[in-house]
C-alpha cells in the first residue's frame, strides 16, 4: 500500500502534536498582526499573540463561522497583501454573499501536497489516468483535484463537470482508471453506461475518488457495485482549504484528517464545549500553515467522531467518520431531528428501490408533513398494483421504525426525479418560518 509522504502520514503522535503547537503559536501571531477581524476578537477574550503556548491552549481561542466571513466580504479575513495571494476561489452565494477563499503560493503547494495524499491513498500513482468530473472554476473541486494528480505525476484529463456522454467516450478512449466526482453522479454515470450498452468490463476504471456531498455506505455499496471500483470518500470545505482535509485509505475505515495542516476538534453545537474523545459532534478545523486565509476554530457544521487509534494502513494520522449530517442542515420534523442520509440508508438496503429520491416537508394546519418520493426499479415497476402497494407499506414501514416519525411514501417511475451532475438536491423544505 503507498502511503505519499509517510514522514508526517505516520509520524508519532507526541511529535505530530509538538509541530502543531509551533504551527498554531505562529498562526495565532499572524492573524493577531494581519487580521483586524481576529485581533478584536482576541482582544475581547483578554488574549493576546503570547496567550497561546501550544496546541493545548486552543480551546481558549474565539470560533470563526461562515457568518464571519461573509460579514467581511470580499477580502476582509486575508492576512496577507493582495500581492500574495495567487489564487481566488468562492463558495456558491445559495444563502447570501459568497465565501471568498485566497490562496499564496504557499498555499497552493499545501493544497497540492494534502491531495497528493488523498490520490495515493486511493491506489492513483504517475501511471494512472484521472478523469476529473468536478466542476472547475470558483468552485475549489476541480482545481484542487487537478494539482494534487500533477503533483504525484499521473495523467490529468480536466473534463469538469457535465456532458455525460463525452464523459464517457472519454473514459472508455483515454482508459480512465481513477474517476473523480460527487457520489450522486458516479450513480448518474453508472446508468449512464448501462444505457448506452457499455460493457463494464472494457473500461479500465479501478477506484474512485468521491466527495462534495454526504453518502452512506449502502450508496458506497451500490457504487462499488455498479461502476466495479474501489470507492474512496475524500472530504474538504474551501474555507480551510478545498478537497484535500480528510480522506480513505484502503481500509476504508474512516478519513485520515491531514492534521499537521488542519487542527480538529468536536465540539458541542449548543454548548461550544469541547468534547471527550469518540464523541459526536460539530467538527471544528483550524488551520495551522494556511498563509492567505488561516482560520481559527472554524465552525464546519459537519457531525462526526474522531478515532484516533492507529490505522491498519500505518498511518497515525486521526481518523474521522463519514459525516451523519450537518448541525444547521439538520430537520426538525414535529421535534424529531433528522437527517437525509437515514433515509437513504434505508432505502439502498431495499433492491427495488432505486438510490433517486426527494424529500418534501411542507406545513398543513400547522402541522409539519413528510413526504418521500422514490424512484422503484424499472422490473419490479412492471410489477401488479397490488405488489407496490406492498413494497410502498414495507418501505414506509422500515422508514417509520428507522426515523421515528410517520411518512408518505410515493413510489414514481424510474427517470422520474430530476438528475444531478453535481451535488444532488434532496430536500425540498416548503415551510414557512
Amino acid at each position: 500500500m503507498e502511503i505519499w509522504n509517510r514522514h508526517f502520514e505516520c509520524m508519532d503522535r507526541s511529535e505530530l502534536r509538538r509541530i502543531q503547537s509551533e504551527r498554531l503559536i505562529e498562526t495565532v501571531e499572524r492573524v493577531y498582526f494581519n487580521v483586524p477581524y481576529y485581533r478584536n476578537k482576541f482582544q475581547e477574550k483578554g488574549l493576546g499573540p503570547d496567550s497561546i503556548r501550544d496546541i493545548e491552549d486552543i480551546s481558549k481561542l474565539p470560533f470563526t463561522t461562515k457568518v464571519d466571513l461573509r460579514d467581511t466580504y470580499p477580502f476582509g479575513m486575508f492576512a496577507v497583501p493582495m500581492s500574495e495571494i495567487v489564487r481566488i476561489h468562492a463558495s456558491s452565494g445559495t444563502t447570501g454573499k459568497s465565501t471568498v477563499v485566497g490562496y499564496t503560493r504557499s498555499d497552493v503547494s499545501t493544497w497540492s501536497e494534502v491531495m497528493a495524499r488523498t490520490l495515493t491513498s486511493a491506489g492513483a500513482g504517475r501511471n494512472d489516468f484521472i478523469q476529473i468530473a468536478y466542476g472547475y472554476g470558483l468552485f475549489t473541486g476541480g482545481l484542487g483535484l487537478h494539482y494534487g494528480g500533477e503533483k504525484i505525476g499521473a495523467s490529468v484529463i480536466p473534463v469538469s463537470g457535465g456532458n455525460t456522454n463525452r464523459q464517457l467516450q472519454i473514459m472508455r478512449d483515454f482508459g480512465t482508471t481513477i474517476l473523480a466526482c460527487t457520489p450522486s453522479y458516479a450513480l448518474y454515470l453508472a446508468e449512464a453506461i448501462q444505457e448506452n450498452g457499455i460493457n463494464r468490463d472494457e473500461l479500465k476504471l479501478k477506484a474512485g475518488v468521491f466527495g462534495a456531498e454526504p453518502w452512506t455506505e449502502n450508496m458506497r455499496r451500490e457504487i462499488e457495485a455498479k461502476l466495479k471500483v474501489k470507492a474512496i470518500d475524500i472530504y474538504g470545505l474551501s474555507e480551510v482549504i478545498g478537497p484535500g482535509v480528510a480522506y480513505e485509505c484502503d481500509e476504508q475505515d474512516g478519513l485520515h484528517i491531514n492534521e499537521d495542516h488542519f487542527f480538529p476538534e468536536i465540539i458541542d453545537p449548543d454548548t461550544l464545549q469541547v468534547l471527550p474523545e469518540g464523541s459526536l459532534g460539530e467538527l471544528v478545523f483550524t488551520t495551522i500553515t494556511k498563509e492567505g486565509l488561516p482560520l481559527i476554530r472554524y465552525r464546519t457544521r459537519d457531525l462526526t467522531r474522531l478515532n484516533y487509534s492507529r490505522c491498519k494502513c500505518g498511518r497515525t494520522l486521526v481518523r474521522m467518520d463519514k459525516c451523519l449530517g450537518r448541525s444547521d442542515d439538520m430537520l426538525i420534523i414535529r421535534g424529531v431531528n433528522l437527517f437525509p442520509s437515514q433515509i437513504e440508508t434505508v432505502l439502498l438496503e431495499m433492491s427495488e428501490i432505486k438510490p433517486h429520491y426527494r424529500i418534501i416537508v411542507d406545513r398543513v394546519n400547522n402541522l409539519d408533513t413528510l413526504e418521500l418520493q422514490v424512484e422503484v426499479d424499472e422490473e419490479f415497476f412492471q410489477d401488479k398494483i397490488s405488489q407496490l402497494q406492498n413494497l410502498r407499506g414495507r418501505l414506509q414501514e422500515n422508514l417509520e421504525s428507522a426515523i421515528g416519525l410517520g411518512i408518505k411514501v410515493t413510489l414514481v417511475e424510474p427517470k422520474t426525479i430530476e438528475r444531478s451532475e453535481g451535488k444532488a438536491k434532496r430536500v425540498i423544505d416548503n415551510r414557512k418560518f
